[in-house]
């Protein structure tokens, strides 16, 4: 058969025919690894297709005996596995979320790019804290804790049910909202609950605490990640050289893919012209310093009274607290969500205004003004923080006053009891849970105001989006045509997309987590949030907006939002940690039952671990030992930073050195290739004192470089013993050019070297 005829022909190769078949077989697997590296045109690549047939025929011929099934087998599954990893790279590239509208969205520049892709980022740290919250607090407690109804904390007080479902009640988060897992006074206080006597309050604290702790770190480790990678296409040279010949991707095989490259392209070119002219720009200097003065000084006025109108609008809201819920009118309720949402609507155009004062670049333009809006949002939100703890406080005064009432009425109940039926086995009181008296519960009241931030800065967000973006661009495009002037290139025009507001409100819509410890349905609110925005504001951003006039590179923005990111959540977690370390938890609601909420901890050191445990718990956290660590971690700091900006200017030195390297080998190269041309055009005769041929001195089969006598021409002596070149004064126009006698310089008129006519006769 012919497969028996095949195996003995490989068997009958020698070794010499082996070895020769083996290094061949490894030159044709270089050569298709290497092919796209080689500059051919696609006719010689084709060899491509020879390459991989001679592979396949005859790599599972080089076994011998029985290990050649066993190689062949290895080289099988060696491809298998190649084909394997390609496809699995392909399927997670297809499977990144929003790839693909981040991709359409990156003509815009690459800031806009950036804003999306920090989005895209922020919903996957948001999920894995939702994860958290959800798995370690909120099913546990749904699936193990007490029903609804069971205790007070988990019911609907009797004067409250007549409307705890009304639309409005359920939108300002009271009635069965109010007293549902969404927030913090639904958990019971008991150790252990269920079957498998899982600590709650140890986990809730753990949990609260932990998604700080784990936003913080997983923002270091991007913000370092992304310092791995540096910047230096705008250190180096060529840099339009480089764009112009490498910017495009050939792989691409989709005509809307190839457009979106285009623009991507068009826009990167745009940002780095930006960025040369801002370089070579000249300026007044004192002029432009007075107004960057006048900018800062408007710019601080601004803070300093959206300050004191949010801490006046709380105070005020805690006068409304004492009335009557039916006297107050919708603005009066949502008064204090509502000026904070306009504060961060109205300000941020008010500083873009004011900072075309200063004329910077774009992109430190944009951190101006980012740093702005940080200061605007974070001063907003401490000021509300604060007048909200005077809050806090007044609730604290009157949970002290019903808890002695209660203790006194239960002391009361006792007592006459034990004496009414003669008994010390007193029961409990027979009071429903919806009737039993019950504090304010500060934890809730607090949760339900971060919810109500965030949701009013959802409404306000999206309404901007429809208004001021969605219905703007709809007039421009429908109304151009018959207006007075032209819309689309003068007032209104298409908005451009606000970089610095948004990547604020992503921020500082993070740093809102910290009222998951009082809201644990928070984390899953944010959540949806962000999955929202991302196909809103792209939709707004592809139908409304039209790229920004002044394009920047977004490249060094990344870093700065992280900064701000950690600054954030580190500011966020300072409310949570005094909370924690100084206020009492409310005595009826919520999973804290003691003194201090961090007693959760200490109860589980005590009575659940080894007492050699508590004794090193104790001796860490003794002032002693926190002290000299704390100026050991800042020495550690100052020599790692003493030592990071040593490698930078190595890097700095380095750098220097190199440039000045190919300065002086490109300066060596030109001085030694001219002086090579001079040497070749002194080798070189003067064409002007060459003697016209003539007829004895040259015939048709004289080579090139042969005298007529047969021997070699002496360039040196021919130059020195010719006469020198005449000059004179030209007084007519040049005649023809005349033939040389006897047609020495071509064939003889009639048997030439035309096509066709072969040879010229010899003579």
């Amino acid at each position: 058969s012919s497969s028996s005829s095949s195996d003995s022909d490989e068997e009958s190769l020698s070794e010499g025919e082996m070895a020769a078949l083996k290094e061949e077989v490894e030159e044709k697997k270089k050569l298709v690894a290497t092919l796209r590296n080689k500059p051919w045109r696609m006719k010689r690549r084709l060899i491509l297709l020879e390459a991989q047939e001679f592979i396949e025929k005859f790599e599972g011929a080089l076994g011998k005996g029985k290990g050649k099934k066993l190689y062949a087998f290895k080289v099988m599954m060696t491809k298998k596995f190649i084909k394997f990893k390609r496809d699995f790279e392909n399927f997670k590239t297809a499977f990144i979320p929003w790839e693909g509208k981040i991709k359409e969205v990156e003509h815009f520049g690459s800031s806009v790019a950036s804003y999306f892709i920090f989005l895209r980022w922020m919903y996957g740290l948001n999920l894995v804290l939702f994860g958290f919250m959800f798995g370690l607090v909120v099913l546990p407690e749904i699936l193990m804790g007490l029903p609804y109804g069971s205790i007070p904390r988990k019911t609907v007080p009797r004067q409250e049910q007549a409307k705890a479902m009304d639309f409005s009640v359920l939108f300002d988060f009271g009635g069965y909202c109010k007293y549902s897992f969404l927030f913090y006074g639904y958990y019971d206080h008991k150790r252990t609950i269920g079957v498998l006597q899982f600590r709650l309050p140890l986990s809730y604290l753990l949990v609260g605490v932990g998604i700080f702790g784990y936003s913080l770190m997983v923002v270091i480790r991007m913000a370092r990640n992304s310092n791995e990678g540096g910047d230096g296409a705008d250190e180096g040279e060529f840099t339009f050289s480089w764009k112009m010949f490498t910017s495009w991707d050939y792989l691409i095989g989709n005509p809307e893919t190839a457009d979106n490259k285009y623009a991507s392209i068009t826009t990167s070119f745009k940002e780095s012209i930006v960025d040369e002219q801002e370089n070579q720009k000249d300026e007044n200097i004192h002029l432009r310093r007075f107004l960057r003065v006048l900018a800062n000084v408007l710019i601080l006025c601004s803070l300093g009274g959206s300050g004191y109108l949010i801490y006046f609008v709380v105070k005020r809201s805690q006068e409304f607290a004492d009335m009557d819920n039916d006297e107050l009118s919708w603005f009066e309720k949502n008064e204090v969500e509502f000026v904070m949402s306009l504060l961060g609507l109205v300000c941020p155009p008010l500083f873009e205004t004011i900072a075309e004062l200063e004329d910077y670049h774009p992109r430190i333009a944009l951190k101006w003004q980012l740093g702005r809006i940080f200061a605007l949002f974070l001063g907003n939100l401490y000021t509300f923080l604060f007048a909200l703890f005077d809050e806090v406080n007044a609730k604290l005064e009157s949970e002290k006053t019903i808890k002695n009432a209660t203790e006194w009425a239960l002391k009361e109940y006792r007592s006459n009891y034990s004496s009414y039926f003669n008994t010390t086995d007193v029961p409990p009181p027979d009071v429903h849970p919806a009737d039993v008296i019950r504090g304010p519960c500060w934890e809730t009241a607090v949760g339900i105001e971060f919810v109500k931030l965030i949701v009013s800065d959802i409404q306000v967000n999206y309404l901007t989006i429809l208004i001021g973006d969605f219905l703007r661009a709809v007039i421009v495009r429908f109304l151009n045509y018959c207006w007075c002037w032209d819309l689309e290139a003068g007032f209104p025009s298409y908005g451009e997309f606000d970089i610095s507001g948004n990547v604020l409100g992503l921020i500082f819509n993070q740093g809102m987590i910290m009222g998951a410890f009082y809201a644990p349905g928070l984390v899953g609110l944010n959540v949806l949030r962000l999955l929202c925005s991302m196909y809103y504001q792209c939709w707004a951003v592809m139908a409304c907006n039209v790229p920004h006039e002044r394009v920047f590179k977004a490249s060094r923005s990344n870093n700065f939002y992280m900064g701000l990111l950690l600054l954030v959540l580190f500011l966020s977690l300072l409310p949570v940690v005094y909370t924690i370390m100084t206020l009492s938890p409310s005595f009826d609601c919520g999973p804290f039952g003691q003194e201090k909420m961090y007693d959760v901890v200490m109860e589980t050191i005590e009575q659940d671990l080894p007492s050699f445990i508590g004794d090193i718990f104790g001796y860490a956290t003794n002032p002693g030992l926190i002290m000299p660590a704390v100026l050991l971690m800042r020495l550690a700091i100052y020599y790692l930073n003493a030592v990071s900006k040593g490698y930078q200017q190595a890097n700095i030195d380095l750098k220097k050195k190199m440039q000045t390297d190919e300065e002086k080998n490109r300066r060596n190269n030109t001085d030694s290739t001219n002086q090579v041309m001079k040497d070749l055009e002194d080798l070189l005769p003067d064409k002007s004192l060459i003697l016209p041929p003539t007829a004895e001195t040259k015939s048709p089969k004289m080579k090139p470089g042969a005298a007529a006598n047969g021997k070699g021409v002496n360039l040196q002596k021919d130059v020195s013993l010719a006469a020198s070149n005449p000059r004179g004064v030209v007084t007519r126009a040049p005649g023809p050019r005349s033939q040389p006698p006897g047609n020495a310089r071509g064939p003889k008129p009639g048997q030439g070297r035309g096509r066709g006519g072969g040879r010229p006769p010899r003579q």
